[in-house]
């Protein structure tokens, strides 16, 4: 189906919506969707929006969530379908060559060649079926993987907050907003906090739209100035928010521009782009030979039918123009394998770019650790410490001083420090019916909450007692967060963050009998004494204000420095061997993290990423470098793999600085944030669980697991795509030589022509499809992550290639002529020594597809078992002329007939010579 049909499906669609909302028009739900009946939801008064929806703001019901989507569909678009067979294969046409061989089998039918004629069209049609069966194939992939990367939205349903696929969504659903996502669904907006939307997708506007939920707008607005309502498809760059959903599908806005968007074609990868290029150049180069062979052919009386189909033959058997194809294959088998690896393949040539990449820049959090973050230690400036034991399931541990029992005091301080974590605190901690406990939000919040309740402090209960005035969401920016509470007459202010960020706002530090002056350097060097332990420490202070001054939120001051909680994120197991394979790889892997500088270098050496004397280079660091311009940042990056307190946006100072010394970048992120560094990097990598939809959108793969070795995995995939698309070009340019020298050597010394074009056609039909499917199916080879990687600047013709081509072509091409010859000067007819020729060639062409497999390794080092594809192929391939030989009807078109034992085995050992050069040559390339 083409664009029509698609068309016409939206149609569809859009006639099924509407005719939804005309029949349910009757109690409200879902007018939106009906162009003549549209609602004004900017326009109307929240209560009415929350009638008209059929909702109390509360969330649906999971039964009546699943009646609305039975009636009104899911929530996505109509996705192109895969394009129609019989249009695949009338597209492999579309080729000047193509083209040419149209015309020669016009031309044989026109003098009357039937054979030669029939035979043209039989090759074009085989070429056309095989091209459209890889490209039916690579649709299908892209659409698997289309299924893959499913948005997900925190919508309420029945009373809970629940993650749910976005297709599941309905008009009515209650959705929370955070920073990072992408609105699933058209909203009006009933709750923001600082939220700013990016809509430039829809109005063109670069600037994020600021939102109100409150604001009550006029009927006649345009879209950009719908300032409570939220657009799907739109990014929120920053700040919190909650809405119901008005619209769903075709009937959002995205929707309704979708249905005037026009398909366009993909940009060629920029590896295929070289290879293109290469293809043209050496098309050039053989349109030169041809010229100048049939102008010596002419000369020799030969006939002119005979000399265009000839050059013509050869064009098409020495020019790879399956070249492109057979890249895309390779890159697709990659892709495939990479997928069952946990990472999906955004952007194919990327999977070649991942294998070359000589630099990492890794998040520590999540990826090379669990992210499973659990309060480890509370400690006090005065000395005193308490062990926190268990994990995030609050029956579970306890809190406890280090040396004896817990004194009432000691108990005291600790709910005073458990208060503020659990007030100053976005997550949610239940306990289930099954008495399970459950546990939602932020990984530092679900700790502070689990250490809360096991120091006795529960957070309903002081929800309760001091009840929410307002709060100031953690940013990255900001590095804090704080909350305002109401405190029978005055008010409770809690803060939490990194320590250097919360020391400007106190004034005073809590101690075992009150409080004292704010002492700084005690306070650092109880933090770095705590990081040392290679956790992640956050500080807590409070204050108390006049009720009069509740809005005191943006100039925090004169607050207590109550204590510090230091938080483990366990390394993933196999991180520790993840990052070993990658340095044996010659790969330099860096860690980037928040965390303080201490903190990350335990991290760093328990990764083996970092010595005793190492160092980490701090946002500071950076900073105070870029000041001094780019040489100095680079001096910084050159010489650490630990970067500490590093802010998101510096990810980008970090990898432009890195790809300025040469190095191919592969780098990893999950927040928006992010999204520069994983856009400008070689390869962005971003995070499929944690990630943001605006990280996922910038990068080249994505993590289903969020687990570095999962990026080992694919840079080892990527690698053998590499080795095989080398294999793939050696196999089809070094057979193209062979045969372009073997013309080559008749022409010179007077010969007749070896072979004819029909027999050119079928050499090129068998060895030059059939094989390259094997070398595409590679396994890989021991060695992938055992060598450094390839030169950043390092052509894939360089001269190991053309030192291998040139050898095995000139062999096949030499030792062809020289049997042709003598066979002509026993006496031989031409047509029996061209049949026997044509043997040799195939045979020639079979045992150069085992030379292929590798570049430094002989063919007897090699398992034929490894690959049962390629052996199976190289059989087909020979069964193939062998059937042809005996079949009359083929006897008759490529001139051909059976051959005596004897023939085979003195064409046996000619063709094994092939096998024997490369291997005397393999020392000397093997350097």
């Amino acid at each position: 189906m083409g664009q029509e049909s698609l068309q016409a499906r939206r149609e569809l669609s859009l006639h099924k919506v509407r005719q939804t909302s005309s029949a349910t028009h009757c109690n409200g739900l879902y007018c939106r969707m009906d162009d003549s009946n549209q609602q004004l939801w900017h326009h109307l008064p929240l209560p009415e929006v929350l009638a008209q929806l059929d909702t109390d703001g509360n969330g649906l019901s999971a039964g009546e969530a699943q009646e609305r989507l039975t009636r009104v569909g899911s929530n996505d678009l109509p996705v192109p379908p895969p394009p129609a067979f019989w249009r695949l294969m009338m597209r492999q046409f579309k080729s000047p060559l193509i083209y040419v061989l149209l015309a020669a089998a016009l031309l044989s039918l026109a003098v009357g060649h039937l054979a030669d004629a029939s035979f043209i069209a039989a090759v074009l049609l085989i070429n056309a079926l095989i091209g459209s069966i890889q490209e039916f194939h690579a649709h299908h992939s892209a659409m698997a993987l289309r299924n893959l990367m499913v948005t997900r939205a925190q919508v309420l349903r029945n009373g809970e907050f629940q993650e749910l696929d976005a297709s599941q969504l309905v008009p009515g659903d209650l959705i929370k907003l955070t920073s990072g996502d992408r609105v699933p669904a058209d909203l009006r907006l009933i709750d923001t906090q600082g939220l700013e939307i990016d809509e430039s997708f829809l109005t063109g506007e670069s600037l994020p739209v600021q939102k109100d939920g409150q604001l009550l707008l006029q009927a006649e607005v345009a879209v950009p100035e719908m300032t409570n309502l939220a657009f799907a498809g739109s990014l929120i760059t920053s700040g919190r928010g909650q809405g119901i959903v008005t619209a769903t599908g075709l009937a959002t806005e995205m929707g309704r521009l979708s249905l005037t968007l026009e398909s366009t074609d993909t940009a060629t990868p920029p590896l295929l782009q070289r290879i293109e290029r290469f293809s043209k150049k050496l098309t050039l180069i053989l349109l030169v030979f041809m010229a100048v062979l049939a102008l010596v052919e002419f000369a020799r009386h030969t006939p002119p039918l005979t000399v265009f189909m000839t050059v013509v033959a050869l064009a098409v058997s020495a020019i790879p123009e399956a070249l492109p194809v057979a890249l895309t294959m390779v890159l697709s088998v990659s892709m495939r394998r990479m997928v069952k690896r946990h990472v999906v393949v955004r952007k194919l040539v990327a999977v070649e770019s991942l294998g070359s990449c000589t630099v990492i820049a890794a998040d520590k959090t999540g990826t090379l650790t669990q992210n499973r973050l659990t309060a480890s230690d509370a400690v006090f400036f005065d000395g005193d410490s308490f062990q926190v034991t268990g994990n995030n399931q609050p029956p579970d541990g306890q809190c406890q001083p280090e040396h004896g029992e817990l004194t009432r005091e000691q108990a005291a301080r600790l709910r005073r420090l458990a208060r503020v974590a659990a007030l100053c605190n976005e997550a949610e901690l239940r306990q289930l019916a099954d008495c399970s406990w459950h546990s939602s939000g932020d990984m530092v919040d679900q700790a502070l909450l689990a250490f809360a309740h096991k120091c006795g402090v529960q957070r309903n209960t002081l929800k309760t007692k001091y009840p929410l005035l307002s709060q100031l969401q953690y940013e990255p920016a900001r590095g804090f967060a704080a909350t305002l509470h109401r405190d029978d007459d005055s008010a409770l202010i809690c803060v939490k963050g990194a320590l250097e960020v919360l020391l400007p706002m106190c004034d005073r530090m809590a101690v075992g009998d009150g409080e004292q002056p704010l002492d700084p350097d005690l306070a650092q060097a109880t933090m770095q004494n705590l990081a040392a332990k290679g956790v992640r420490v956050l500080a807590l202070a409070e204050g108390a204000r006049p009720a009069a001054h509740n809005a005191a939120l943006e100039e925090l001051q004169g607050l207590c420095l109550l204590g510090l909680i230091a938080m483990m994120d366990p390394l993933r197991p196999e991180a520790i061997n993840a990052v070993n394979t990658c340095q044996e790889a010659g790969i330099k892997v860096c860690m980037l993290t928040g965390d303080h500088p201490e903190t990350a270098l335990s991290i760093a050496r328990k990764l083996h990423l970092a010595g005793p004397a190492d160092v980490a280079v701090t946002g500071g660091d950076l900073t105070r470098a870029a000041a001094s311009g780019k040489a100095e940042v680079d001096r910084l990056t050159a010489r650490t793999r630990v970067y500490a307190r590093v802010a998101p946006e510096q990810k980008m100072t970090i990898v432009q600085s890195l790809m300025r010394q040469g190095e191919i970048v592969a780098v990893t992120g999950d927040g928006i944030n992010d999204a520069p560094a994983l856009n400008a990097a070689h390869v962005g990598i971003a995070m499929g669980k944690r990630g943001t939809d605006v990280a996922k959108e910038a990068a080249d793969l994505i993590l289903t697991d969020d687990n570095f070795a999962s990026v080992v995995d694919g840079i080892e995939q990527g690698r053998i795509a590499y080795q095989n698309i080398r294999k793939v070009v050696f196999f089809l340019v070094s057979t193209g030589v062979a045969e372009i020298f073997l013309f080559t050597l008749t022409t010179t010394f007077g010969l007749p022509l070896p072979l004819s074009a029909v027999q050119l056609l079928w050499l090129n039909l068998v060895t030059g499809s059939i094989q390259t499917v094997g070398l595409a199916l590679e396994p890989g080879e021991e060695n992938a992550m055992h060598t450094p990687p390839r030169p950043p600047r390092e052509s894939l013709f360089n001269r190991l290639m053309i030192q291998r081509v040139i050898t095995s072509g000139v062999v096949m091409g030499t030792v062809g002529f020289l049997a042709f010859s003598w066979l002509l000067a026993q006496g031989w007819e031409e047509s029996d020594a061209r049949n026997s020729l044509l043997l040799l060639m195939v045979l020639f062409e079979n045992i150069q597809v085992f030379n292929s497999r590798s570049e430094n390794r002989s063919v007897f080092r090699q398992s034929l078992l490894s690959n049962p594809v390629l052996l199976m192929g190289t059989a087909v391939a020979l069964g193939l002329h062998i059937v042809a030989m005996y079949l009359p009807v083929m006897q008759t078109t490529l001139g051909v007939y059976p051959v005596g034992v004897h023939q085979w085995t003195a064409l046996l050992p000619l063709a094994l010579s092939v096998l024997v050069a490369m291997e005397i040559i393999l020392p000397f390339t093997r350097k």
